[in-house]
């Protein structure tokens, strides 16, 4: 917390955050709330308002969420706490050596801080007719909006992509009433994150929703006039579709950051603090990768809870606190009568193996991967309340403890029971 006398010397300092996202927007919340009494603008280039995402993939296309839960705040919080929100407004270049940004309405600022929180991009197709009508990616509440007005009961949906917003938005499409098929290079859905036998759980799920699977092919061309009418695969088949959605990744939005002439790779890197190579430059959300003290890797996280939480870490590292981020990467998902949440990272090549707890056929269960014997990461399915304990296994396993597999497996035996 800046003190009073703090408060007051940093006054006439400006901060900046580009990026109007959930980072962005909590970056803001959390200067003010520290003391900060100087100047912050915060640019975005949607024209809405800050928001959180996980709505748009669930329960706005579901129609159980209101427009107006997804945002951060209401309008009216900004002007109170005297934020500068600038939407539908880029940041297009930074001069670090003169700590000045240029918008493109043209005007300039100077800085004293700069908080980069520009999110990433999903990928495109790069096939003929992936400009066609009704070919859709998922990002932002336009996007949402979009897919919403577009499948509706017997619309032909195709995913292109088997990941969490691919099986997301194929789950609220088969609620909606559409005919869904996803098409996907790998062998399972979620294959890469969860393992054969964990992505099988998503698989029968699916299927018993009635979604078709398409495996080991991909999307060689869209067919169509304006709008999309066929899916032509790898393999030779082709899909009839009145929907398309392309689901196949994202990329950090580092052109601001290459442009400043700051070190890239997979993301903006940063120290333990979100601090870049520039030290009035921080990263946060999608955009950073962090040199992560108790993973003690580089990591690059994409989701909600990273957003949420390292805004608040790099504002506080603006103000010269010795504030770490040493989060857990946690996500979760819910599709149909399945929820999850996953805590946690395994380590790439890692040789892991899985230990399930509770009934897996039921989809009521918690998996655990171990790393030679370590607990690396939890995913608790249809089961609640255990976040937190799977975490303290994590980082005990991060210091060593590798509990009894036996006991690890047993529901009789409480998670607490299991720490050193």
């Amino acid at each position: 917390m800046v003190s009073a006398e703090e408060g007051a010397m940093l006054q006439d300092r400006t901060f900046v955050i580009a990026g109007a996202g959930l980072a962005g927007a909590k970056a803001a919340e959390t200067l003010r709330a520290e003391g900060f009494r100087g100047r912050i603008a915060l640019i975005g280039t949607e024209p809405e308002i800050p928001y959180e995402r996980p709505p748009l993939s669930k329960g706005l296309l579901l129609g159980t969420a209101q427009r107006e839960q997804a945002y951060v705040h209401d309008a009216q919080w900004y002007a109170a706490q005297n934020v500068d929100l600038r939407t539908a407004t880029t940041v297009n270049a930074i001069d670090a050596d003169k700590r000045r940004v240029r918008l493109s309405d043209g005007d300039d600022l100077g800085y004293d801080k700069l908080l980069l929180a520009t999110g990433a991009s999903p990928r495109g197709l790069g096939v003929p007719g992936a400009g066609l009508g009704n070919v859709f990616s998922l990002r932002t509440l336009a996007d949402s909006d979009r897919i919403a007005a577009a499948v509706q009961a017997g619309t032909r949906l195709v995913v292109v992509g088997s990941g969490w917003i691919g099986l997301e938005v194929a789950a609220a499409a088969r609620l909606r009433g559409a005919t869904v098929t996803v098409v996907t290079p790998a062998a399972l859905p979620l294959r890469r994150v969860l393992g054969d036998r964990l992505a099988k759980v998503f698989l029968g799920l699916h299927r018993e929703h009635g979604v078709e699977f398409r495996f080991g092919t991909r999307v060689r061309e869209l067919r169509g006039g304006p709008d999309v009418a066929q899916v032509v695969l790898t393999d030779g088949a082709t899909i009839n579709a009145d929907v398309v959605l392309v689901a196949v990744g994202v990329e950090p939005n580092t052109g601001l950051a290459d442009q400043a002439r700051l070190p890239v790779d997979d993301g903006v890197l940063v120290d333990r603090h979100l601090r870049t190579a520039d030290p009035d430059i921080c990263a946060a959300g999608d955009v950073a990768n962090v040199d992560h003290p108790l993973l003690r890797s580089r990591i690059r996280v994409e989701h909600w809870d990273t957003a949420l939480h390292s805004g608040p870490v790099a504002a506080r590292a603006m103000l010269g606190q010795d504030a770490v981020w040493d989060r857990l990467p946690y996500f979760f998902t819910d599709q149909y009568d399945l929820g999850m949440e996953y805590a946690g990272w395994v380590p790439p090549g890692a040789a892991a193996q899985v230990v399930i707890r509770g009934d897996e056929q039921g989809r009521e269960f918690i998996a655990f991967w171990t790393v030679d014997g370590r607990v690396a990461a939890g995913m608790n399915v249809n089961v609640w309340d255990v976040t937190e304990q799977i975490q303290a296994l994590v980082r005990a396993g991060l210091d060593g403890h590798a509990p009894d597999p036996a006991r690890l497996a047993d529901p009789d035996v409480a998670l607490p029971e299991l720490l050193p």
